[in-house]
C-alpha cells in the first residue's frame, strides 16, 4: 500500500509570482554524497523519476504554513514548496529539516536571517527603515518590482509596511493614480494595481486604516480596476456609486455609524469581487482584512443596539397598521440582517443583544407580522424567528404562555407558526420542514429548564396540549373522517407526515401528556387511516408512529390498542401489501417480531385470537408461528398450573447454579428456552425424564400430535407453479365478533410492480431469490406460500425437515426465514 503520509505535489513559483504544479510524488530525506549533506528528495510516482533533490541548508528559512505545506527560497527568485497529502507526513519532514538545522520544530519558521543579496538591496539590516523610492510616476515599475520582492519574506514585509506607514506613501500613490487616469497611462495604471494588491497582502491593519478612510477608499478600488491580466478594465466605482443603493429604512443621525456601514459595505465589495481569488499560498495573507470586515460587524451591531431610538422607531414603524407595504418589507429585511450580523459576536455580547431586542418587544412584534397577509414579509419574519428560537427557546416558551393569559389561541404566535407551516404553498414544503425543526426545538424536553421553584417542562408541556396540539392535527384528524384518507396528494401527504414525525417525537419524551392526548382523541386510530394512502412515506409514518408507542411497553397504551382493535389496519395493509418483499412489508414484520422478542403478553394473546386466521398461511418468516407458541405456552401456563410448577422442578434439576425462587427459574426456562429454539419447534421435555413424569408430559405430547395433523393437512395444498413467491390467500375472512368488521385480502397477481413475479423482484427469474428452469425440474416443490427470501439459512428447521416434511429433501426447497430481532 503506499505510503500517503509522504505523498506530496511539488510547486514552484513562476515570474508572475503564480504557482506551477511540478507533479505529485513521494518525498523522503536522505544523506546525498553529491551534495555532501542531508537532502530532500523527491520522486515521480508515476515512473520513479526525480521531481526534487535539495539539500536542507542550515541557513535557508523554510516555512511550515497550514499544517501541510513546507515553503522556501532556493534563491533569489526561485521559491519552492512542498504540500502533503497528510498532516503526519508534513509533521514528519518539518522535524527533519529542524534538526539539521538545531532548531525546535514547534517553530513555523525556522529562519529570520536573509541572505547576502538582500543585505546589498536593504543596505543595512539593523537601520530601523527601508528607504523607498520617491513617490513619481517615472519610478513606478521600480515601486512594484521592490513590492513584489519583499512580499516572499516576513521581514522584508515588515520593513515595506513600516516605511508606507511613516511617509503617508499610499495618499501619494493615489494622487499619482489621477494623474495617471488623466493621462491614459495604461502602463502606469497596470503598475499601480500591482502595487496596491501587495499592499493589501502584507496584511497590515494600520495600511487598511489608511486605505479604507472615506477620502483614500473610492480611489483603492479605482486602482484595482485596472487589472493587467484583462483586457478592458472593471467598472466597480460606478457599481458603487450609481448602481448600488443606500437604503436608510431608520434615519441614522449618528454619522460615525453611517460612515462604518458604507466602509463595511465597500471592503466587503473589496474582499468578494475586486480582489483576485488568493492561491492556497496566500490565503494567510489575506486574515486582516478577514478581521477588519468582522470587527466593523460587531461595531455596527454594537452602535445601533446602544441606539434606543433608532430600535423604537423600527419596532413602531413595524407594528403600526398604517406602515405601506414596501415599507414594511424594508423594515423586516433590516431587522433579518441584523440578526444575522449577530451571529458574528461573542457569547457574551449576543446575550445582550438578543436580550436588548426582546425588551424592545421583537416577540410581539413578529407576532402582529406573521399575521399580515404578505408572503415575503412572514418568510423574512420566520428567519428571525428561527434566530430567536435557536439562540434562546426558554425566551420564546416563556413569552408564548405570558402571552396566553391574554389573547385566544388563534392569535398565539406559537400557533401563528403552526398555521405558516400547514399552508405552506412550496410544493417541496421548504418552509414547513424548517417551521417543523423550530417546533421540534420548542417541544424538546432536553432544552428546558428545572429550578428550584418551578419545572418548565410540566409548564410548557401542559400549555402545548391545552392550547396548541388541536391546531397541529387539525389537517391529520379533517384527513382521516373515513376509513381512508379524504385526500392524498403529494403535497398533502407531505405535510401529515411531517406532522406525524413530530408526534412520533412527542410519543418519545413527552410520556403523560401525549398518552392521555393520543387515548381521549383517538388519535392513533385516525393516524392508521394513513395506512391506507397510495403514498408508501406516509403509510410507513402512520406505522412508525404505531411502533414507537408498541416500543414503550406501556399497557395504558396496549389496552388502548386492544379495545379499539387498532391492529385491524395494519394486518390489512399487510395482507393488500401482497407478495411484494419491500420496506412495508420488512416493517410490518418487524413490529410483530418485537412483540414476540420482548413477550408483550397482552398483544400477543390479542393477535393470535382476533387476526391467527388472517396470519396463519405467512411461513417465509417464522414470526406470526413464533407468535402462536407463545400464545398456546401462556395458555397451558394458566389452565395447568401443575405442568408449569414440574416444568420448573426439572429445569433445576438440570441446570441449577445458584438458590433461586421457582418463579426466577420458571421465567428463566421459558424466556431462554424458547428463543434458543428453533422457531416453530415444540416445546420439548428433557431427554433425562424419568417414567413418573410421563403423566405431566402427556398434554406437551398432544398438542404436539395436534401440530403435526395440522401441518400435515395444510401440506396437501402444493403450489402449482415454479417458485415464483407466495400466493396471497384469496379469501374474506370474518374475525371475531369484537372487531364487527371483516378483512378481505385481495389475490396478488404476479404482475403486479414488485411482485415476486415481476423483473428484479425477489422471486423473479434472475434475481437472488430465483431458482433456474433447470433447477426447478429436480424436485416438486411443496413448501406452502413459501415467500422466498433474500437469505437462506441452511440450518434453519433441519429437525422440521426431518420429522415434519418428507418431501421437503432438497436445500433449494427449504423455507427461507426473514428474522427481525
Amino acid at each position: 500500500m503506499t505510503d500517503t503520509r509522504r505523498r506530496v505535489k511539488v510547486y514552484t513559483l513562476n515570474e508572475d509570482r503564480q504557482w506551477d504544479d511540478r507533479g505529485t510524488g513521494h518525498v523522503s530525506s536522505c544523506y546525498v554524497e553529491r551534495l555532501k549533506g542531508m537532502s530532500l528528495l523527491v520522486r515521480a510516482e508515476s515512473d520513479g523519476s526525480l521531481l526534487l533533490e535539495s539539500k536542507i541548508n542550515p541557513n535557508t528559512a523554510y516555512q511550515k504554513q497550514q499544517d501541510t505545506l513546507i515553503v522556501w527560497s532556493e534563491a533569489e527568485n526561485y521559491d519552492l514548496a512542498l504540500s502533503f497529502q497528510e498532516k503526519a507526513g508534513c509533521d514528519e519532514i518539518w522535524e527533519k529539516i529542524c534538526q539539521v538545522q538545531g532548531k525546535d520544530p514547534s517553530v513555523d519558521i525556522t529562519q529570520d536571517l536573509v541572505d547576502e543579496s538582500e543585505e546589498e538591496r536593504f543596505d543595512d539590516m539593523s537601520s530601523p527603515g527601508l528607504e523607498l523610492p520617491s513617490c513619481e510616476l517615472s519610478r513606478l515599475e521600480e515601486i512594484a518590482e521592490l513590492v513584489a520582492s519583499s512580499l516572499p519574506s516576513p521581514l522584508r514585509r515588515e520593513k515595506l509596511a513600516l516605511a508606507l506607514e511613516n511617509e503617508g506613501y499610499i495618499k501619494k500613490l493615489l494622487e499619482i493614480f489621477h494623474v495617471c487616469e488623466d493621462l491614459e497611462n495604461t502602463e502606469g495604471l497596470h503598475h499601480l494595481y500591482e502595487i496596491i494588491k501587495g499592499i493589501f497582502l502584507l496584511n497590515r491593519t494600520a495600511l487598511f486604516e489608511v486605505m479604507f478612510s472615506e477620502e483614500c477608499i473610492m480611489d483603492v478600488i479605482g486602482c484595482l480596476e485596472y487589472d493587467p491580466s484583462l483586457s478592458q478594465s472593471r467598472k466597480h466605482r460606478e457599481f458603487l456609486t450609481k448602481t448600488a443603493k443606500f437604503k436608510e429604512v431608520i434615519p441614522i443621525s449618528d454619522p460615525e455609524l453611517k460612515q462604518k456601514i458604507h466602509q463595511t459595505y465597500r471592503v466587503q465589495y473589496i474582499q468578494d469581487m475586486v480582489l483576485p481569488t488568493p492561491s492556497v499560498f496566500e490565503e494567510n495573507m489575506l486574515s486582516t482584512l478577514h478581521s477588519f470586515i468582522f470587527f466593523n460587524k460587531v461595531e455596527i451591531v454594537g452602535m445601533l443596539q446602544e441606539d434606543e431610538k433608532f430600535l423604537t422607531d423600527l419596532f413602531a414603524q413595524l407594528t403600526d397598521e398604517a406602515t405601506d407595504e414596501e415599507k414594511r418589507q424594508e423594515l423586516v429585511n433590516f431587522l433579518k440582517e441584523f440578526c444575522a450580523f449577530s451571529q458574528t459576536l461573542q457569547p457574551q455580547n449576543r446575550d445582550a443583544f438578543f436580550k436588548t431586542l426582546s425588551n424592545m418587544g421583537i416577540l410581539p412584534a413578529l407576532e402582529v407580522i406573521l399575521g399580515m397577509d404578505d408572503a415575503q414579509v412572514r418568510s423574512a419574519a420566520t428567519d428571525i424567528f428561527s434566530y430567536l428560537v435557536e439562540y434562546n427557546p426558554s425566551m420564546v416558551r416563556e413569552f408564548v404562555m405570558q402571552e396566553a393569559q391574554q389573547n385566544d389561541d388563534d392569535i398565539l404566535l406559537i400557533n401563528l407558526i403552526i398555521e405558516h407551516m400547514i399552508c405552506d404553498t412550496d410544493p417541496e414544503l421548504g418552509g414547513a420542514v424548517l417551521l417543523m425543526g423550530l417546533l421540534r426545538t420548542l417541544v424538546d424536553p432536553e432544552n428546558m429548564l428545572a429550578t428550584a421553584n418551578k419545572t418548565e417542562k410540566t409548564e410548557f408541556l401542559g400549555f402545548f396540549y391545552k392550547h396548541c396540539m388541536h391546531v397541529l392535527t387539525a389537517p391529520l384528524l379533517a384527513n382521516t373522517t373515513e376509513d381512508k384518507p379524504s385526500k392524498d396528494d403529494f403535497q398533502t401527504a407531505q405535510l401529515l407526515a411531517l406532522i406525524l414525525e413530530l408526534l412520533t417525537f412527542c410519543v418519545e419524551h413527552h410520556t403523560y401528556h401525549i398518552k392521555n392526548y393520543i387515548i381521549n382523541k383517538d388519535i392513533l386510530r385516525r393516524v392508521l387511516v394513513l395506512m391506507a394512502s397510495k403514498h408508501a412515506f406516509l403509510a410507513l409514518c402512520a406505522l412508525r408512529f404505531k411502533r414507537k408507542i408498541i416500543g414503550l411497553k406501556d399497557e395504558f397504551y396496549n389496552r388502548y390498542i386492544m379495545k379499539s382493535f387498532l391492529f385491524e389496519p395494519v394486518v390489512k395493509a399487510f395482507l393488500n401489501n401482497g407478495s411484494r418483499y419491500n420496506l412495508m412489508n420488512s416493517a410490518i414484520i418487524e413490529m410483530f417480531e418485537f412483540i414476540r422478542v420482548e413477550d408483550i403478553k397482552s398483544l400477543t394473546a390479542h393477535v393470535i385470537e382476533n387476526y391467527w386466521k388472517a396470519l396463519e398461511d405467512v411461513d417465509y418468516v417464522q414470526t406470526f408461528k413464533g407468535l402462536k407458541l407463545r400464545f398456546e405456552q401462556q395458555r397451558e401456563r394458566q389452565d395447568n398450573p401443575k405442568l408449569d410448577s414440574m416444568r420448573s422442578i426439572l429445569r433445576n434439576h438440570r441446570y441449577r447454579r445458584d438458590a433461586r425462587t421457582l418463579e426466577d427459574e420458571e421465567e428463566m426456562w421459558f424466556n431462554t428456552d424458547e428463543d434458543d429454539m428453533e422457531d416453530g419447534e415444540a416445546v420439548v421435555p428433557p431427554s433425562d425424564k424419568t417414567k413418573n413424569d410421563e403423566d405431566i408430559m402427556d398434554p406437551i405430547s398432544k398438542f404436539m400430535e395436534r401440530k403435526k395433523l395440522k401441518e400435515s393437512e395444510e401440506k396437501e395444498v402444493l403450489l402449482k407453479t415454479n417458485l415464483s413467491g407466495r400466493q396471497s390467500p384469496s379469501f374474506k375472512l370474518s374475525f371475531s365478533s369484537g372487531t364487527k368488521s371483516n378483512l378481505t385480502s385481495q389475490s396478488s397477481a404476479s404482475n403486479l410492480p414488485g411482485s415476486p413475479g415481476s423483473p428484479g423482484s425477489p422471486g423473479s427469474p434472475g434475481s437472488p431469490g430465483s431458482v433456474s428452469k433447470s433447477t426447478s425440474q429436480m424436485a416438486a416443490i411443496t413448501t406452502k406460500g413459501g415467500l422466498v427470501g433474500l437469505v437462506d439459512y441452511p440450518d434453519d428447521d433441519e429437525d422440521d425437515d426431518e420429522d415434519e416434511d418428507k418431501e421437503e429433501t432438497l436445500p433449494l426447497s427449504k423455507k427461507a426465514k426473514l428474522e427481525s430481532s
